[in-house]
């Protein structure tokens, strides 16, 4: 029996107070044997039909995964070892020349490059040691802002030098007095 029929065979209990046989009135009332038949044969189609809605649903519960390999439109085709080799040696004579023509403009580049960098060496080193001298050359020879700055700090001394010799005059003065 499915669970359909075993739970229609008796009413709520809500419904039948005194149990479904005293409300009929007659204990021997029971389904017709047909209509009883009915009742299965419609619950087994429905469970059949839920069966089949589930099996439906599990077949079909990928289907967009499904449409998507469906719609590549790649072929894959398997060729020959030689005609790959064949193939192959094709690309390679087409390809190779110009390979060949790239690598040696990238050593003419290279050696330019290289003969650029040594030029620039020997410019910085000469300017380094152009520097250096300048250098030299400056701490031996005074220019005329260091010469003003000279001059200015010499003037300064002697302003205070004569403020001193004043300073000790006046206290000389003073010694003198009190002796």
């Amino acid at each position: 029996m499915s669970r359909l029929s075993r739970a229609n065979v008796k009413g709520r209990e809500s419904l039948f107070a005194g149990g479904p046989e005293l409300y009929r009135g007659d204990v021997q009332a029971t389904c017709p044997p047909s209509l009883e038949e009915c009742v299965l044969i419609m619950e087994d189609c429905c469970e059949e039909a839920y069966e089949a809605q589930m099996l439906l649903h599990n077949g079909t519960q990928d289907l967009r995964r499904m449409n998507k390999v469906l719609q590549t439109q790649r072929v894959f085709l398997l060729v020959a070892d030689d005609t790959v080799r064949k193939y192959k040696a094709e690309l390679t004579d087409e390809i190779e020349p110009a390979i060949n023509e790239l690598i040696e403009l990238g050593q003419q580049g290279l050696k330019s490059l290289q003969k650029k960098e040594a030029v620039l060496q020997t410019k910085d080193h000469t300017l380094h040691r152009s520097q250096l001298g300048m250098a030299q050359s400056r701490t031996t020879r005074p220019t005329a802002a260091s010469q003003k700055m000279e001059a200015r700090r010499l003037q300064l001394l002697t302003k205070q030098r004569e403020a001193l010799e004043s300073e000790i005059q006046a206290l000389e003065a003073e010694l003198d007095a009190v002796v």
